[in-house]
């Protein structure tokens, strides 16, 4: 059964780690025969519809597409111990129940280790807040974990294997 999948980039860099790491995650998912799957850049959606200070097409049109979908996978670099601001201002937009019967994925990256539990205490409490089931597996990468921009083979693992769990959720959900 084919389910949509939509991955939210939250970084303000369109070369970001997080978003390399997205991007293998979806690849990851079309390989588990999840079905197709489509990269929302928020960087490039128009700030003042992010901001809710004007209705504005491609924001609606974001939101349909993660209300839409079976399996979103959020990716965020980490600033302050926490997701980025244009995660936060895109999840604003969400209503309450956005993600419930939906299978979510986080994925961070920061500098290094010591913000390894914002996937824990930040991104499972947010996809949460919206109704989303979370994958057990969660994926952060640091700075040291990338060969010249290319994600080390545990990071990739880790990658295919929330993939997987995501991939075998939503089939259950579906069902």
């Amino acid at each position: 059964m084919s389910t949509p999948v939509i991955g939210l980039s939250g970084s303000p860099n369109t070369s970001s780690r997080s978003r390399a790491l997205l991007e293998l995650t979806l690849a990851a998912l079309e390989r588990q025969g999840t079905g197709p799957s489509r990269l929302i850049d928020l960087a490039k959606l128009p700030s003042d519809g992010l901001l809710g200070r004007r209705k504005d097409s491609d924001v609606a049109e974001a939101i349909q597409s993660v209300l839409d979908a079976g399996i979103v996978v959020v990716s965020t670099p980490i600033y302050r111990a926490t997701y980025s601001g244009l995660l936060k201002v895109f999840f604003d937009l969400l209503p309450q129940d956005a993600l419930t019967r939906k299978v979510a994925i986080p994925i961070a990256t920061g500098g290094g280790s010591g913000h390894l539990l914002a996937v824990d205490h930040g991104l499972r409490p947010l996809l949460a807040s919206v109704g989303a089931l979370v994958v057990a597996t969660g994926v952060y990468g640091t700075d040291a974990q990338f060969r010249a921009g290319v994600p080390e083979p545990a990071l990739v693992e880790r990658i295919e294997r929330a993939a997987l769990e995501a991939a075998s959720l939503a089939a259950g959900v579906a069902a």
